[in-house]
């Protein structure tokens, strides 16, 4: 978060103790110039990620604040979406400036990966709510409009459009991409900070609630079955059949845990869940429990002058969870950019070994939610565990 760099004692001596009016004028000016400077130096300090997912309201009532959302408006694409892994907050020189504008007719790189649309969009809500400048709307209004025109009539979301390929037109849950998307459009729906007064019309706002209530419809539709009991989810589902699918050479159809887990919280913070709901929800609890790994710690170390990683016993250790699973026997895997899949994390290079999370502990945050959740609501046939998570 944004702090501000200055107190009420470098306050007190830019404005003075002086009663002239013309004084205290100028002194506020000069207040207002500091403040500005240091919004300014603070924003070249973060990265693009941390400027765009900021949520402090004195900082979108800054010149700085209103640079970004300029530039925010100028990357945006004339699709209403925005690419992805672009620095949109670092200044622009005029030539910049042009070959953004020349971009903005591509119709191939509008994404919803790697934070990209969900996260200017928020941006541009909550400047729209400090500045009340109708572009910053008309350009949330837009993006919203790229949202729905995204979406399968399954439910789902690809991971680019409209111009896509290979693996991005897949059903994507990868990244939380798809998540992100259904956050952003539940706030909407509910009126949500920074999502109300005004940002979208009614019309609007029910599309929205048709769209989110499809998207969820898709995950519960896409999630894996194993033995007739719903598990979990691949990173990725085929956009027509709903089957797990392959994205790139290493990420091959599977159970993936990592992504699977900000899918339950999403069905779990739905109110007054159904019965599609909790099955859902006990099935992928089950199936978190029954795969845990338990005894092992993932160790980072210096080897050859490299840092590497690898699994290393501990009686002490946390869970764990492997990212994939394989479908027929539900045992982790690794896998190297030539498609082939090992037992063991060191049987893959180094490069992959490396480069990708293999092991997460993020289901680890599940089971206190779950315990919650069943208890608010009453959920009868809630799981048993078995196994300690501590």
């Amino acid at each position: 978060m944004l702090h501000m760099v200055f107190s009420f004692k470098t306050t007190r001596r830019l404005l003075g103790n002086s009663g002239s009016l013309l004084a205290v004028r100028g002194r506020a000016l000069a207040l207002a110039v500091f403040v500005a400077a240091c919004f300014s130096l603070q924003a070249q300090t973060l990265t693009n990620d941390q400027v765009l997912q900021q949520k402090d309201s004195a900082f979108f009532l800054s010149a700085e604040a209103r640079r970004v959302g300029e530039q925010l408006l100028l990357y945006q694409r004339d699709t209403g979406g925005w690419p992805k892994n672009v620095n949109m907050v670092r200044p622009l020189t005029s030539e910049q400036q042009d070959s953004v504008r020349r971009q903005k007719v591509r119709l191939d790189d509008s994404t919803i990966d790697n934070k990209a649309t969900t996260m200017q969009m928020t941006f541009l809500a909550r400047l729209f709510q400090q500045t009340h400048d109708n572009r910053y709307r008309e350009s949330f209004r837009k993006a919203m409009a790229f949202l729905f025109s995204g979406q399968y009539d399954n439910g789902g979301w690809p991971q680019f459009w409209p111009k896509n390929h290979h693996y991005q037109v897949h059903i994507t849950y990868n990244d939380n991409a798809m998540v992100n998307v259904l956050k952003l459009l539940r706030d909407v729906m509910n009126g949500s900070d920074p999502y109300g007064n005004g940002l979208v019309d009614s019309q609007m706002r029910e599309r929205t609630a048709t769209a989110f209530n499809k998207g969820i419809d898709c995950i519960l539709a896409t999630q894996i079955v194993v033995n007739g009991e719903p598990a979990i989810w691949c990173q990725q589902h085929d956009a027509v059949t709903l089957q797990p699918a392959k994205a790139r050479a290493y990420e091959l159809p599977s159970l993936c845990a990592m992504e699977s887990a900000h899918l339950v919280i999403m069905l779990m913070q739905i109110p007054t869940p159904d019965e599609r709901i909790v099955r859902a929800v006990n099935g992928a609890m089950k199936w978190y429990d029954d795969h845990m790994i338990t005894g092992y710690r993932l160790e980072h170390f210096w080897a050859n002058g490299k840092q590497d990683v690898r699994i290393v016993r501990d009686d002490d250790a946390g869970p764990l969870w492997a990212r994939f699973y394989d479908l027929e026997k539900g045992e982790p895997f690794f896998c190297d950019r030539d498609g082939k899949p090992k037992r063991r994390l060191e049987d893959i290079g180094y490069e992959r070994r490396t480069g990708y999370a293999w092991y997460n502990d993020k289901p680890k945050e599940l089971y206190s939610m779950y315990e919650m959740w069943a208890e608010k609501n009453r959920i009868a046939n809630r799981v048993s565990f078995i196994h300690n998570r501590q």
